[in-house]
């Protein structure tokens, strides 16, 4: 599952995903009929509309494939909300189970599911890690972490309140721009005082918000998600 933000701001991330999961001998299959899974109208209350939305997301990904998401927040969206969408609709609360039972954010499937920690990545700098907010909710907490440990040169360097949310929050951003500004600018301060050469996360929304307050600030490191750092070889 590409996620929207992916597909439109960051389909270097999709593509690093694919990339990978072929290199560790997943076959990949990408349903071309997909498309957001609704969580912007969840988010602001307009549920009929998330549910049509979650009901081709559901139509879509019928099977018994794992689903992967390179997006802890839309992997939260598909495998939380979707069952709470449908508590009064017995036929699509159970379709919605079944497929949340087969989504998993891309960190966790790959440490969890086919048991991978080293997936012969290499990249020579200091790293930081945002946790995303969304990680929480699916009971994730050092996969992202063990995953950089692991990439060969890097040096992992702890950043302070890594767990504190960006301000992106989706529409929150928008709807409340001054708080979310706030709170971006608190975490650029985080990013720089640990010196790193690149920030990683696992969400495309949290990227690109605190990426463009970096870049505002005239800051020196660069963001990356979580599978473009396991997709990266050093030349020769």
């Amino acid at each position: 599952m590409i996620t929207c933000l992916g597909d439109v701001l960051r389909p270097e991330a999709g593509v690093a995903t694919v990339r990978l999961l072929r290199r560790l001998g997943v076959r990949v299959h990408f349903p071309e009929r997909q498309t957001c899974c609704g969580q912007p109208f969840y988010n602001s209350g307009f549920l009929p509309g998330a549910r049509d939305m979650a009901r081709h997301t559901l139509e879509v990904f019928e099977g018994d494939r794992p689903i992967v998401v390179p997006s802890g927040s839309c992997a939260a969206m598909v495998k939380v909300e979707y069952p709470h969408l449908f508590h009064d609709d017995p036929v699509w609360h159970a379709r919605a189970l079944a497929v949340a039972a087969r989504t998993y954010e891309l960190s966790d499937f790959l440490v969890n599911q086919l048991k991978v920690t080293d997936v012969g990545a290499e990249y020579h700098g200091k790293v930081a890690y945002h946790y995303a907010c969304h990680l929480r909710g699916l009971g994730l907490k050092s996969e992202a972490i063990t995953l950089i440990q692991n990439v060969a040169g890097v040096e992992y360097v702890p950043m302070e309140k890594q767990d504190q949310c960006c301000g992106f929050g989706g529409s929150f951003a928008v709807r409340y721009p001054e708080i979310s500004g706030a709170m971006v600018g608190e975490k650029v301060g985080c990013v720089t005082r640990t010196a790193c050469d690149l920030l990683v996360s696992t969400d495309t929304g949290c990227l690109m918000n605190i990426g463009g307050a970096l870049h505002r600030k005239g800051a020196a490191p660069q963001v990356s998600h979580l599978a473009e750092l396991l997709e990266t070889r050093q030349p020769g």
